[in-house]
């Protein structure tokens, strides 16, 4: 197999599939020191320096000095707007049989309800009720997915794009995903991330996590937290996240049955 363009670096570490079942996790991880290269972000993201303290982040904006802080309202300024759903080629490599493929990040919450239940099902996830996976994507802040797109020999890229994107749809698959629940002002918190067994240990998961990571920053989310399971907590640290800082401590209420 060779690799055309890579915009991206294999990781060193294993990638697994992984998610967000808070149901036996007792793990929460939370931001520390990540430096993605978002220096050119549209605009000056005001994300802490120094591990400011979460829960002031928290009361921010609602308390200061015991006194009642006024909130402005929305600024209509169009620069304030958040930005547009990013889609662009994260890898483009050439199969065996010559055929190109591409691996499509986007984040504007492309996913078909039955191409991510089969997607848990190859990753070993216990089946969700398929009403309930389309409400939790339809309330999430942002999904990001990674899509697979192969075009045959000879043809071009304005074909690739009309005509496997309308047409041949069924050639663009779904090989993983990653979604955020937020506040839309300081928190985000990531859920179900997972990637396809057949596609992992080539740096998606990381990439995956670190381009969502980044689309948050963009929306000024300056506190992003995850619920990791003990076997990927080293491959979350990697990334810059760190458990229980300050002596925070995830906690779980469920019903005893």
């Amino acid at each position: 197999m060779q690799t055309h363009s890579a915009l991206l670096s294999t990781s060193q570490y294993p990638i697994f599939s992984f998610g967000c079942n808070c149901e036996g996790s007792n793990l929460s991880l939370f931001p520390c020191n990540l430096n993605l290269g978002v220096g050119r972000a549209r605009r000056k993201l005001k994300v802490c320096q120094t591990r400011a303290s979460f829960w002031e982040s928290i009361r921010s904006g609602f308390v200061k000095n015991n006194t009642t802080q006024v909130i402005e309202p929305p600024s209509t300024n169009q620069e304030e707007e958040e930005p547009l759903p990013e889609e662009f080629v994260l890898v483009e490599k050439t199969l065996a049989d010559g055929a190109i493929e591409q691996i499509i990040f986007s984040s504007g919450g492309d996913v078909d309800v039955y191409d991510l239940q089969a997607l848990c099902d190859k990753v070993g996830w216990p089946r969700r009720p398929l009403s309930k996976l389309s409400a939790a994507l339809k309330n999430s802040y942002m999904v990001a997915t990674l899509h697979s797109l192969r075009k045959s020999p000879g043809e071009d890229d304005e074909y690739t794009w009309k005509s496997y994107l309308t047409e041949r749809n069924e050639q663009k698959k779904l090989i993983g995903m990653a979604r955020a629940t937020s506040d839309h002002a300081f928190n985000a918190t990531i859920w179900d991330v997972l990637v396809d067994p057949s596609y992992q240990g080539q740096g998606l998961g990381k990439a995956l996590v670190e381009k969502t990571i980044r689309a948050l920053l963009q929306r000024d989310i300056g506190n992003i937290t995850l619920f990791a399971d003990s076997q990927v907590v080293e491959f979350y640290r990697n990334l810059g996240f760190e458990p229980d800082p300050e002596g925070i401590k995830g906690m779980f209420w469920h019903p005893r049955y």
